[in-house]
């Protein structure tokens, strides 16, 4: 199979010979992305090219089950996360067009279960990450719950999510990434048609298109032939790392490369949902102060090199996936990786560039950066605590040995110029002169701002009012107790069934505790009398102050 030629792919994928047929020397250069993982000791990714709707190229790269020995191929089935979203969405869109639902319905009508919140949230909302709802995801690791290693049902999600007493925005202002959305649409799907999301899912998309190795996985016990394991690297050894739950619409598509090439080329011919309904499922949203939000029915809209694309990523314990479709070239490659280091969104566009790199724009030369020296001062002046206009996200940095540091996740700065650093392939943009203080700062990626943040004043409590801080928490969002103590002149959060994690002075009253996010404590009368937690893709999730501990 290694080395079997481009027609015997096509026989395999079920495809025939077509003028599209790639050319020995792109074969070899698609190879050549993927030769890393392409061996007998290490997982690895599986890879599908369809050209005009046919199968062009189908391999497997890397071994599927390490403990017996078996090599990825195209049949192999994956788990591809957050890729499932856009089936939810059709499902939900196919109920739509049958009259049994709008979506434009309040979300309410149909999981009655769900807080007022005084605003109208409709299944338009869940379906664009615009509801406000808070990400399951990040809820249950609040709560306690150990991922990928807890088991997670679609009761669990309902249950914490009714509990919130509060959105992160109003519907429509923003779009911020929310899991539960999806999670209900599964969940509106069922109580509308009587089935569940896995059997209106077969009936009506998988079987049609003849996805025959596609289904919604909403039993974490079964056995499925072919499926693939999932590694994380763990210093120099790999690890199995699957995720455990049985939730689904947001996650828990099984399905191969192949299969997902049929869906993309239902996005041409229209068989499932018809040409009005797929052209509204890639059209973005609006949000409500009229800026698109590039994102459509579980299909996120980007501008590759200078040509449309659509498609979506996902990440699930070691599963990686990435699947994308650029219609102007009649292209679509998807995806499907079993390890958790895997990058297959930067995999699947060079796989693009291979095939359609001649009517793409060029890619832009990288800024030389090896000369640029920032002086001591200048990174002095840069450090500081930046906050999110909107939220208590927000970032601090710090100069260490020498360089600049986002302390948050311990990532490196590079300087570009005075006012621009490099920082995990985005640029940090500061805002004021080159010679002063900055006034805040921005994240953009290439083009666009992704963040936009204000200097806060320094805080910086001394030892004794720390002591205001001290105590245990309740949560009745999350059913938790979290514990504040003192480890000499610092304070240490105790949050339920996680490490310990340091608390480090951000803005009046707030504190970054590592991978539990922000935490700002509120006040009544002067006197502390609870916390808020913000973190990621949650905000403001309350806990009420229960006693003091000596």
């Amino acid at each position: 199979m290694k080395t079997a030629s481009v027609g015997l792919f096509l026989v395999l994928a079920g495809g025939q010979a077509s003028a599209q047929q790639l050319s020995p020397q792109q074969v070899v250069r698609i190879d050549s992305v993927f030769a890393p993982f392409d061996g007998t000791s290490r997982p690895g990714c599986a890879l599908g090219v369809s050209q005009d709707g046919v199968p062009t190229y189908l391999r497997g790269f890397g071994m599927s089950d390490l403990q017996s020995g078996l090599a990825i191929t195209p049949q192999s089935i994956f788990h591809v996360a957050s890729v499932s979203k856009q089936f939810a969405a059709m499902a939900v869109a196919l109920l739509a067009q049958d009259g049994k639902l709008s979506l434009d319905d309040e979300v309410r009508k149909y999981l009655p279960e769900l807080p007022d919140y005084g605003k109208k949230i409709t299944i338009r909302h869940l379906i664009y990450h615009t509801s406000g709802i808070r990400d399951h995801w990040e809820l249950l690791g609040l709560a306690g719950w150990r991922y990928p290693t807890d088991l997670f049902t679609q009761q669990d999600v309902l249950d914490i999510v009714v509990r919130q007493k509060a959105l992160n925005f109003n519907p429509g202002d923003e779009y911020v990434y929310s899991n539960s959305g999806y999670a209900l649409i599964a969940m509106i799907v069922e109580r509308v048609s009587g089935k569940t999301l896995r059997q209106f899912s077969e009936e009506r998309i998988f079987k049609p298109l003849g996805m025959s190795n596609t289904h919604v996985h909403d039993d974490h016990a079964m056995v499925v032939p072919g499926r693939t394991s999932a590694y994380e690297q763990v210093a120099d050894e790999w690890k199995i790392s699957i995720p455990n739950f049985d939730t689904h619409g947001a996650t828990s598509l099984f399905t191969t490369v192949g299969d997902l090439l049929k869906w993309q080329q239902n996005f041409v011919t229209g068989q499932v949902g018809g040409r009005q309904l797929l052209d509204e499922a890639e059209t973005s949203t609006v949000l409500n102060n009229g800026q698109p939000a590039n994102y459509g029915f579980g299909i996120a809209i980007e501008d590759f090199r200078g040509t449309k694309a659509f498609g979506h990523g996902g990440a699930d314990a070691g599963y990686r996936a990435d699947v994308v479709r650029f219609p102007a070239q009649k292209l679509a490659v998807s995806v499907a990786c079993n390890f958790a280091e895997a990058t297959p969104n930067v995999y699947s566009r060079a796989v693009a560039s291979i095939l359609i790199g001649g009517q793409l724009a060029p890619i832009p030369a990288p800024a030389t950066r090896a000369s640029v020296s920032v002086s001591a001062s200048r990174l002095g002046q840069v450090a500081g605590v930046y906050k999110s206009p909107t939220s208590d996200q927000a970032y601090r940095l710090a100069v260490k040995d020498g360089k600049l540091v986002l302390e948050n996740f311990d990532l490196p700065l590079e300087p570009i110029d005075p006012n621009h650093f490099a920082v995990a392939g985005d640029v940090a943009q500061f805002d004021g002169p080159a010679d002063g203080v900055p006034t805040g700062m921005r994240l953009v990626q290439g083009r666009t701002v992704i963040d936009s943040m204000s200097r806060m004043p320094v805080f910086a409590p001394d030892a004794a009012s720390l002591g205001d801080y001290l105590g245990e928490y309740w949560s009745d969002e999350l059913r938790v107790s979290y514990a504040v103590v003192r480890n000499d002149t610092t304070l240490v959060l105790e949050p339920f069934k996680h490490p310990p994690a340091p608390m480090v002075p951000a803005f009046q009253d707030a504190f970054l505790a590592g991978p539990m996010g922000t935490i700002r404590f509120t006040r009544a009368k002067g006197r502390v009398t609870g916390f808020l937690v913000t973190r990621g893709r949650v905000r403001n999730v309350a806990f009420t102050r229960e006693m003091t501990r000596p």
